[in-house]
């Protein structure tokens, strides 16, 4: 059997408060498809994290967050847009690497969310905005 998207929802990031939106909407379905409460932690810190990283460095976007499934697990896959500057390979490497930052933060928000989920992909060039996909997943 092969991955199925079971929902999604597209949630704008205009305003901070969308943030705690985002954040929530992780958690709910975190909690709604089985996830124990450190994997349900590890993906609402993501989803906040990637969150605020679209709202400050990307200017807005959006998150969209799916259900899956692949027969074998659950999963939740988000997926964070923005139209900002984007990033160069250099500078991309160095906020994987974490301790780097464009916003006087610790730069942890890349470096420590790659490190919660089970998936992680950016795709990112000067000019061009950033998107951000990760999954989390559960066993049935």
């Amino acid at each position: 059997m092969g991955l199925r998207v079971l929902d999604a929802v597209e949630l704008p990031i205009r305003y901070e408060a969308n943030i705690a939106e985002v954040r929530r909407s992780a958690r709910a379905l975190a909690q709604s498809r089985g996830f124990d409460s450190f994997a349900t932690a590890a993906l609402t810190t993501a989803a906040s994290e990637l969150a605020r990283n679209v709202w400050v460095h990307g200017g807005g976007g959006s998150a969209m967050v799916e259900d899956l499934s692949d027969g074998q697990r659950s999963g939740v896959r988000m997926t964070f847009r923005d139209s900002g500057p984007g990033m160069s390979a250099a500078d991309l490497e160095r906020a994987l690497a974490g301790g780097f930052s464009t916003a006087r933060s610790l730069g942890l928000g890349l470096s420590g969310t790659r490190r919660l989920v089970d998936e992680f992909a950016v795709d990112t060039r000067p000019g061009g905005g950033t998107v951000v996909v990760i999954t989390k997943w559960t066993r049935f």
